[in-house]
C-alpha cells in the first residue's frame, strides 16, 4: 500500500474551482457526480456533455451569428470532429480573467532585476505587434517562429501570431542553429522573432552569429524582429527592433477562426529523422489549457504560476496557459542552479509563487545538494509543487514533505507534447500519495492495455487513450495524407491512442508511470531527440557510427551514455571525449551532452537497419535478454552480450 502523503482540507475542497464546477454540472445537467472518481467516470463516459459543459462554464466567446455545437460530432480516432461550427480565437480568452491590480507577468533572469508587465500593457503589446505582422502581409495561413528564450516578449509574439490567424512555433536559444532550421525550416516560415542572446549559468550567451545562421537557412522570410535582450548594439542587417514593432497604441482586433485553425506547431523530440511538426488548433487547446489550469491546478487571478520551461518544450505552452486562469505567470530564462543550486526556490520565495513547476531531476539534486528550502526561504505562499519530465520517486516526495512543506500539494503529472497536456495528474480535491500520480484528469479516458489489449487494473500495461481528447493533434506539417500521424499513434490498436509509457491504474485511481516505453530522452524534464546527437557526434571523423540511451536508474538517477564505434586507426582519449562534447554542446545543445562516453564494439541494429535502442535501454536497465529481444531480428546478434554487460544495475 502505497504511503498516504498529503490529504486536501475540507474548506479547501469546498472553496476549488474544481468543486464550483461539479455544482455547475448538477445545476445544469442534473448530474450529481459527488467524488472526482464520479467526476471523471461521466466527464469520460458522457464525452460530448462533459466538454459542452467546459464551453458553457467558461463562457467561451464566439462570433455572435454562430452556433459553436454540437460538441462531438464524431468519436472516432483519429478524425474526432468538435464544435464544428464555432468561430473563435484563443487569445479572446487571454484577457477575460485577469486582475489588472496584479501583473500579467513577471521576468526573471540571472543578475537582472525582477520586470513585471502589467495586463494592460500585455494587452497593448500583443495589438501593437498585431498591427505590425499585419502590416507587413502576415496574415491566415502563415507561420511566425521564434528563436527565443523564456522572456515575456515569446508571449507577446505567440499572441499577436495567434490573434491574426497565424500560427506560431519556436525553437530555445539553447539549440544551435542547424538544430533550429530542423524544426522551423519545415514551416517556410515568413517571420522570425528572435533575441540577441541570453544569459545562463553565469554566461552571457550571445547568438546573433547563431541568427544569422538561422536567417541563411530559412530563406522563406520577410521579417526578422529582434529583442536586446544582451543590448548588442548592431542588430542584423534589415531587422526591425523590437520597440519598434511593438511602439504605439492600437486596438486588438482578433481574426475568428474554426475550432481546429492552426494554432502552433511543437516539435517532437526527434528521435529519428526530422522532429515531427504537431498542429494543434485553437480550440482544443484552449479548452484542454483551461481544463488543465483552473479545474485540474486550480490556478486563478490571485495566483503566481512559474514552471522552469524553455520555448523548446511544451512546458512553455502550459505556463502561457496559466494566463488563461487570470493568474501571473513567471518567465525566466536563467539556470535553475546558479548562483545556487536552489536558486529556484529562491525565486519562488522572493516572488510569492503559489505554484511552481520543476523535474524531478532538480529536486533530486536539491536533495544531493543537501538543501532544505523552507527551512531557508519564505515559502509560505507556496501551495502546489508541479513536477514533470520524468517519474518522480517516492522518496524525492518523502523530500519534498518533509523540506518543502507537508501543507504543499505534490501536482506530478504526465502527458506529452502530442497533447500539449497532461493525461495524469493532481486534482485539489485528491490525496497524494508517494510514488503515484494522483488521478486521470478529467475528460481522459485512459488505460493500462495487457499483451493482449485489455485493460488492465493493478498491473503494468500500454498507457492508451480510448476515447478522444480535443487537444489531439489536428495533423501532423507535411503530412497531407495522415500516414505518420496515423503511424506514430495508431498502428498498435486501431482506433485506439497508444502513447508509448508504461503505467499502472490502481484500484484507486491513481497511476504508476514505469518510464518511456519508446526511446525518447528525457533528461532533468527536458525531452530530447538522439536524433540531433547523432548528427553532431556522426559527422566527426574519427566516429563511424553512435548510439545514445537514456536509462532510468533506482532512485530517480539518470544515465544517459553514448556509446561510439570508431572509425579504423583511431582511439577514444580524453581529447577525443572533448571533441564529441563540444560537437554536440555547439551542434545541438549544452543539455545534449552525454553523460559517459564509451567505446563499442559495434551498433546493433535490426535487419532492415533501425538502431536497436528500446530494447538496449531495457537490457542497461536490467531486463532479462530472453524476453526483452529476440536475437534472430538482430544483424549482429553476438553485439547483445557486450551491451548486457554493460549494465550499471
Amino acid at each position: 500500500m502505497a504511503e498516504l502523503l498529503w490529504e486536501p482540507a475540507e474548506a479547501d475542497i469546498a472553496a476549488s474551482r474544481i468543486a464550483d464546477f461539479a455544482a455547475f454540472v448538477a445545476r445544469t445537467r442534473g448530474v450529481d457526480v459527488g467524488t472526482y472518481a464520479g467526476l471523471w467516470a461521466w466527464s469520460v463516459e458522457e464525452l460530448g456533455e462533459f466538454w459542452q459543459a467546459v464551453w458553457d462554464y467558461f463562457e467561451i466567446s464566439t462570433a455572435t451569428d454562430t452556433d459553436p455545437g454540437p460538441a462531438l460530432v464524431t468519436a472516432e480516432m483519429p478524425g474526432a470532429q468538435w464544435f464544428p461550427h464555432a468561430r473563435i480565437n484563443y487569445v479572446d480568452e487571454i484577457f477575460k480573467r485577469g486582475d489588472d491590480a496584479r501583473p500579467a507577468i513577471i521576468d526573471l533572469g540571472e543578475r537582472r532585476d525582477a520586470a513585471e508587465t502589467s495586463w494592460p500593457e500585455l494587452r497593448r503589446q500583443v495589438a501593437a505587434l498585431a498591427h505590425t505582422l499585419r502590416a507587413g502581409g502576415v496574415g491566415l495561413g502563415d507561420q511566425v517562429v521564434g528563436y527565443l528564450p523564456n522572456i515575456p516578449e515569446a508571449v507577446v509574439a505567440f499572441l499577436a501570431t495567434a490573434s491574426i490567424g497565424a500560427t506560431w512555433a519556436a525553437c530555445g536559444q539553447d539549440y544551435s542553429a542547424p538544430a533550429a532550421i530542423d524544426r522551423l525550416g519545415q514551416l517556410e516560415p515568413v517571420v522570425l522573432v528572435t533575441a540577441d542572446g541570453y544569459r545562463f549559468g553565469g554566461k552571457d550567451r550571445r547568438q546573433l552569429d547563431a541568427v544569422g545562421e538561422l536567417r541563411a537557412g530559412l530563406p522563406s522570410l520577410r521579417q526578422t524582429i529582434v529583442v536586446p535582450r544582451l543590448g548588442e548594439p548592431n542588430l542584423p542587417d534589415g531587422s526591425l527592433a523590437w520597440a519598434d514593432a511593438t511602439a504605439g497604441e492600437h486596438d486588438l482586433v482578433t481574426e475568428r477562426v474554426p475550432f481546429d485553425h492552426p494554432l502552433w506547431v511543437v516539435f517532437s523530440s526527434g528521435t529519428t529523422g526530422l522532429p515531427k511538426g504537431i498542429v494543434h488548433g485553437h480550440g482544443g487547446v484552449l479548452l484542454e489549457h483551461l481544463k488543465a489550469t483552473v479545474l485540474q491546478s486550480d490556478l486563478g487571478p490571485a495566483d503566481t504560476f512559474f514552471w522552469f520551461t524553455s520555448p523548446s518544450w511544451m512546458m512553455w505552452n502550459f505556463q502561457v496557459a496559466g494566463l488563461l486562469a487570470g493568474a501571473t505567470i513567471v518567465t525566466y530564462d536563467g539556470s535553475p542552479a546558479t548562483p545556487t543550486p536552489d536558486a529556484l526556490w529562491a525565486l519562488a520565495a522572493r516572488h510569492q509563487v503559489t505554484f511552481l513547476g520543476t523535474s524531478p531531476g532538480y529536486v533530486l539534486a536539491c536533495e544531493k545538494a543537501g538543501a532544505h528550502p523552507a527551512a531557508e526561504h519564505d515559502l509560505s505562499a507556496l501551495m502546489v509543487l508541479g513536477v514533470t519530465g520524468a517519474t518522480l520517486p517516492a522518496s524525492s516526495a518523502r523530500w519534498i514533505m518533509a523540506e518543502v512543506g507537508e501543507r504543499v500539494q505534490i501536482a506530478s503529472i504526465s502527458g506529452g507534447t502530442d497533447v500539449v497536456t497532461a493525461f495524469i495528474g493532481a486534482a485539489p480535491n485528491v490525496p497524494v500519495w508517494a510514488g503515484e500520480l494522483s488521478a486521470r484528469y478529467l475528460g481522459v479516458a485512459l488505460a493500462a492495455y495487457d499483451d493482449h489489449a485489455r485493460p488492465v487494473t493493478g498491473e503494468v500495461g500500454e498507457l492508451v487513450i480510448t476515447a478522444p481528447m480535443p487537444s489531439m493533434p489536428v495533423r501532423f506539417w507535411n503530412d497531407p495524407d495522415g500516414a505518420r500521424y496515423l503511424a506514430a499513434y495508431f498502428d498498435t490498436y486501431p482506433g485506439v491512442w497508444r502513447h508509448g509509457d508504461w503505467v499502472l491504474v490502481t484500484d484507486r485511481g491513481s497511476v504508476e508511470v514505469h518510464g518511456r516505453s519508446d526511446s525518447t530522452l528525457n533528461r532533468n524534464g527536458i525531452r530530447m531527440g538522439s536524433a540531433d546527437i547523432y548528427q553532431a557526434v556522426e559527422s566527426l571523423p574519427e566516429v563511424a557510427e553512435s548510439m545514445v540511451l537514456g536509462v532510468e536508474e533506482p532512485g530517480g538517477g539518470y544515465w544517459m551514455p553514448l556509446f561510439v564505434v570508431l572509425r579504423e586507426g583511431f582511439a577514444l582519449d580524453d581529447a577525443l571525449r572533448e571533441r564529441i562534447r563540444t560537437a554536440v554542446r555547439e551542434q545541438a545543445s549544452p543539455r545534449h551532452v552525454p553523460d559517459e562516453i564509451l567505446e563499442a564494439p559495434g551498433i546493433p541494429h535490426t535487419r532492415t537497419g533501425k538502431k536497436l535502442e528500446v530494447p538496449v535501454k531495457r537490457l542497461l536497465m536490467g531486463a532479462d535478454p530472453a524476453t526483452t529481444i529476440d536475437l534472430t531480428a538482430v544483424d549482429v546478434p553476438e553485439l547483445i552480450d557486450w551491451y548486457v554487460g554493460q549494465s550499471r544495475g
